[in-house]
């Protein structure tokens, strides 16, 4: 969940390291430096490119060329960092504060750019999963004070509630093989990773930590979840705000102790979407540092 696109002021004192983690030698590698704040990686699936937020427009990244080009999202200006790209790669979901109520909505639009259209008339929705099969989104929305996850029909339709707990139920993303939706849930008192049934059955919390773990991505090899984690008192549970020492960590799917892969200055915007590479090798994530 994103509530703000960022003050022009935090854009402006930000710099923005755009970096790829290997997550079997840890080594790290720098990919450009931005003069101000870029969020959310997301790999394409032929391992070309990545796509990133800024300013409420979408950017291109050729990791070859090491250049960017943004990508034509017509009135859909204040994209926030919830964006997905469909699996076939054809289409990309963006959540857009609309113009009429500043409220985020989901569209879908070309992944090479073009006309924006509505998939949730209700607000505020903010995109976080797309189903294998191409055909649902899932989503936290905000319904009647209650934030819980919601799934809806990709070309638009009635949402389906999927949790019904007290507090922020938040994250959304499904398992490769669509079996399973992942999320970030503060209904044990901490945020912790759970994950449950794509119909929204059988509900179970797979970490178990003294810290604030938010949006779990499950590996395209289906075998690793990756997220991040703030440490306990540094956030309230429901809030993952910018410029925090973070770090993101790594468990096995099936449940099981974590490891740490990355400790940075960063939070939100570092990896708000998935952002594995195609061969389930390395990660793309935002680190950040305060301009002078």
């Amino acid at each position: 969940m994103t509530e703000t696109l960022g003050s022009n002021i935090q854009q402006s004192k930000t710099v923005s390291f755009l970096k790829a983690v290997d997550i079997e030698t840890g080594e790290i590698e720098l990919l450009a430096e931005f003069g101000e704040l870029i969020e959310a990686p997301n790999w394409t699936g032929d391992g070309k490119r990545l796509i990133y937020n800024s300013k409420g427009l979408l950017y291109s990244f050729d990791l070859e060329t090491r250049a960017n080009s943004v990508i034509d999202t017509g009135y859909a200006s204040r994209c926030n960092n919830d964006h997905v790209l469909s699996p076939d790669h054809t289409r990309i979901a963006v959540s857009h504060h609309t113009q009429e109520d500043g409220r985020s909505r989901i569209y879908v639009l070309p992944m090479e750019g073009g006309h924006p259209t509505l998939v949730t008339a209700l607000a505020p929705s903010y995109l976080h999963g797309w189903s294998p099969d191409g055909k649902t989104l899932a989503y936290c929305a905000e319904r009647a004070g209650q934030y819980d996850v919601y799934v809806i029909p990709a070309e638009g339709g009635v949402e389906t509630r999927l949790t019904d707990s007290p507090g922020l139920n938040d994250g959304p993303e499904y398992s490769p093989d669509g079996n399973h939706i992942w999320f970030n849930s503060v209904r044990t008192g901490l945020m912790q990773v759970w994950r449950m049934n794509a119909d929204g059955s059988g509900q179970t919390q797979m970490t178990f930590e003294e810290s604030n773990s938010w949006f779990p991505h499950v590996s395209p090899d289906g075998r690793h979840v990756a997220y991040i984690a703030y440490r306990k008192g540094d956030v309230a549970p429901g809030d993952h705000p910018a410029n925090k020492d973070v770090e993101i960590r790594l468990m096995p799917s099936g449940g099981g102790g974590y490891r740490t892969l990355v400790s940075l200055f960063g939070g939100q915007g570092t990896i708000n979407v998935n952002s594995w590479s195609p061969d389930s090798r390395r990660i793309a994530f935002v680190s950040y540092r305060q301009a002078e």
